[in-house]
Parts: structure tokens; C-alpha cells; sequence
């Protein structure tokens, strides 16, 4: 009788402390979605690299809520950077949850791979209407590596594709931040790969107002601390004007 009692009194607490752990984690996740109702409404191009490894896949739903928890008057169009094209699954919509719904799994296979992102970039900072006033930004989830013309260490961060992507974004003043995420290519296996690819991120990001988030330099983290990270800075930088 004693041992039941014990078992149902443990059973309890487990309960219990499973619907507190249940209770906090939405409570935590309303909470990151309500901050971003204190920013400008923004225009927000989200641009994924196709040939990324398959983990990526697993973060779709945290990008999904993330397009959901922007403010309302926001405008965003989802794009996939695949064999040397952008595909543009949604373009620029005030309907966020049509938007969220565009996202797809990548492909993670070699067969798609960018070779050079920037070149997409470029195109899709042409989708940003001049008209519009809302503030700019562009969220690339890219492994930043460019082996268009070779992979040359020398030259990280610097090829002509990045140097006319900050150029073209500051012209068209959208701002770029970027997530950093191995590929099924070189960056999945090359630490100098990968570095090559963060320190081109890197890049663009800072001189276009945005900036660029990674972990490490081997193994994928999750998108939930990018995410994190993201919505405090876009807090900072667009806090509405009171």
C-alpha cells in the first residue's frame, strides 16, 4: 500500500512538472513572438541555399513561426537559391501566414548547389519596390562559400559576386543578416571551407547593417538561439518610434 502511495505521489510531480515545462516553453514562445510587434514593419526577403545539409530541414518550423511573429504591415518573400537560379516560392506578400506556408524542405543534395549565392542575392535585392517604406532586409541562410571561380582562401570575403552584393544592398539600403548552415559540399567536411564561407557572411552582413550568426566551425546547431539573437537585434534596430 505504502509503495503505491509512493508511485502515485511520484507519478504526480512528474506530471506536474512536465505541464510547468509544457506551460513555460509556449509561454517563452508567445513572448519572442509579442517582442517583434514593438518593430517597424519590415520587408523581408528570406533567401535559403538549397544544396544545405538535410538537418536544416528539421529548423523549417521555427522559420515558419518566426515570419508569423513579424508585425503586421510587414511584407515577405521566400526565395531558394538552387543550381545558379533563385526561385522565388512567394513573392513579396502582407500575408505572413502565406508566406510561412511557402517554406519548403531543401533539397540537401549536391545536385543543387549554388556555387556562388551572391549571384541569387543580387537578384533578389531587385524584388525590393523603391516605393516602399517600410525598412529593408534580406535573411540569408547560406554556407557563404563562393567556388564559382575556384576556392581560393586568399580571396574569403572579398570575390567581385560579394563586393556588388554589399554594394547593390547599400544602394537599395536593405540590410543583410545571414545564418550560417553547412552545405552537403565542402563546408560540411572543410574547416577552411567553412570559415571561407563564415567570414564571407561575416562580410556582408556588417557592411550592409545587418549581421551574421554561426556556431563553430564544425557539426550544425540549431536555428532557435539564431533566431534568439536575431529578434533582439531587430528589437534594437527598428524599435518603433514612440
Amino acid at each position: 500500500m505504502y509503495q503505491r502511495k509512493v508511485l502515485a505521489w511520484a507519478v504526480a510531480v512528474l506530471l506536474a512538472v512536465s505541464s510547468l515545462g509544457v506551460a513555460t516553453a509556449k509561454a517563452s514562445k508567445d513572448e519572442e513572438q509579442r517582442s517583434l510587434q514593438e518593430i517597424q514593419p519590415l520587408n523581408l526577403a528570406v533567401l535559403i541555399q538549397d544544396d544545405l545539409v538535410s538537418q536544416v530541414g528539421n529548423e523549417i518550423g521555427v522559420t515558419k513561426d518566426f515570419i508569423r511573429s513579424l508585425p503586421e504591415g510587414s511584407r515577405v518573400m521566400v526565395g531558394y537559391i538552387t543550381t545558379g537560379t533563385l526561385q522565388v516560392r512567394q513573392p513579396f506578400t502582407t500575408d505572413l501566414d502565406k508566406a510561412a506556408k511557402s517554406l519548403r524542405i531543401p533539397i540537401a543534395s549536391r545536385g543543387s548547389s549554388a556555387f556562388n549565392p551572391y549571384v541569387e542575392v543580387l537578384e533578389a535585392l531587385k524584388k525590393f519596390d523603391n516605393s516602399w517604406t517600410n525598412a529593408n532586409a534580406v535573411l540569408l541562410i547560406s554556407d557563404g562559400l563562393d567556388t564559382s571561380r575556384g576556392f581560393d582562401v586568399t580571396a574569403a570575403g572579398h570575390t567581385i559576386d560579394i563586393d556588388r552584393t554589399i554594394a547593390d544592398a547599400n544602394k537599395r539600403n536593405v540590410s543583410i543578416f545571414s545564418f550560417y548552415a553547412p552545405s552537403e559540399g565542402l563546408t560540411s567536411h572543410s574547416r577552411l571551407a567553412t570559415s571561407y564561407g563564415q567570414s564571407s557572411l561575416n562580410r556582408v552582413s556588417n557592411e550592409t547593417g545587418g549581421r551574421a550568426f554561426f556556431q563553430g566551425t564544425t557539426g550544425f546547431v540549431t536555428f532557435d538561439s539564431y533566431f534568439s539573437r536575431l529578434r533582439e537585434t531587430l528589437n534594437r534596430q527598428y524599435a518603433r518610434v514612440r
